[in-house]
């Protein structure tokens, strides 16, 4: 395939970053620290471009948004605060931006001459989804039980465990329906841009009866927005990038088994018996269903060092239809 990356019929492939994973650790979480964890995902994407595929990138935004509500929560005496739409939008400007120029400089080393585009992203919700009355989508840093039990008092918060690493922050999620800038996304692709899109899962809208966007206090699961842009592009492929290298059943137990391989259908049975976690895992295996459902070829789960070698069946874990 040619480098140039502009041939329409170039087979594309979504990859979807985890926002924890541009954070290591409790210790490196400043935005130099992300930065150089975007970096390092950059130069593993640049060898899928090289090949001739043609590439978005979409990105999570749930510790980031966490830190920016905070930051306004505590600065509520002195500033006004920050709602959470726009707490998204920030989110894909400051990610989108780190992704973008990483991209561009990997690029410029590589001697390959492509434009990189971080397009800021809404994505149409239900006004009525149930999401909005039950939150349960976690968000920001991690919290002893003590600390949650807390901030639930003094600060009205939605707390709960994510998935047995901590306790979090929880926000309303609805259901991805429509990606507004689809038409814009495609244009960028048609001419041989590499798209950075849907961060954070998009900016949540409803769309009014008279067909004007209202933004909503919410945020939408990036991999089941990634799912709804990946299928309206009709691409090939959705990689997954997060901060392990497999999925595995019975995980963090003495059974723990990693799985290379598996399809539609052990999906959902070992979705049904509970082995993947509803804020970690879970909404990554129900996306990968979605995906194949609509006709998506195959989806890859692993960690962003694994990228090339994953997409060539190496490495990480394969979903097929």
């Amino acid at each position: 395939m040619s480098q140039n990356g502009n041939k329409h019929d170039s087979p594309l492939v979504v990859i979807a970053i985890g926002g924890n994973s541009l954070i290591k650790d409790d210790r490196h979480r400043s935005v130099m620290d992300q930065y150089r964890a975007v970096g390092e995902t950059a130069s593993h994407i640049i060898p899928i471009v090289r090949e001739g595929y043609r590439v978005v990138v979409t990105h999570g935004n749930g510790p980031q948004v966490g830190f920016i509500l905070l930051r306004s929560d505590m600065a509520r005496n002195v500033l006004h605060q920050v709602p959470l739409a726009s707490c998204v939008a920030d989110t894909q400007g400051a990610i989108g931006y780190q992704i973008a120029q990483t991209l561009r400089n990997e690029l410029r080393l590589k001697g390959m001459n492509r434009e990189v585009a971080a397009l800021v992203t809404q994505v149409v919700v239900d006004n009525g989804d149930p999401g909005f009355d039950h939150p349960d989508k976690p968000i920001g840093p991690f919290m002893t039980e003590e600390e949650a039990r807390q901030r639930k008092e003094n600060e009205g918060w939605v707390v709960g465990e994510d998935a047995g690493r901590g306790w979090r922050r929880l926000v309303p999620a609805p259901a991805p329906l429509e990606i507004v800038e689809l038409d814009a996304i495609r244009a960028l692709l048609e001419r041989g841009t590499l798209v950075v899109a849907v961060g954070g899962g998009g900016i949540p809208v409803v769309r009014e009866p008279d067909g004007m966007l209202t933004g909503r206090d919410a945020v939408i699961d990036k991999d089941a927005a990634s799912c709804v842009l990946a299928n309206e592009l009709d691409a090939s492929v959705m990689i997954m990038s997060t901060s392990v290298d497999k999925v595995a059943l019975n995980y963090g137990t003495p059974q723990q088994v990693d799985i290379d391989l598996m399809n539609a259908a052990e999906s959902r049975r070992y979705l049904g018996e509970g082995h993947f976690a509803a804020g970690s895992m879970r909404p990554k295996i129900e996306a990968a269903l979605t995906f194949l459902e609509q006709g998506g070829e195959r989806v890859v789960i692993t960690q962003p060092h694994h990228l090339q070698e994953a997409l060539h069946g190496i490495h990480g874990t394969h979903i097929v239809p």
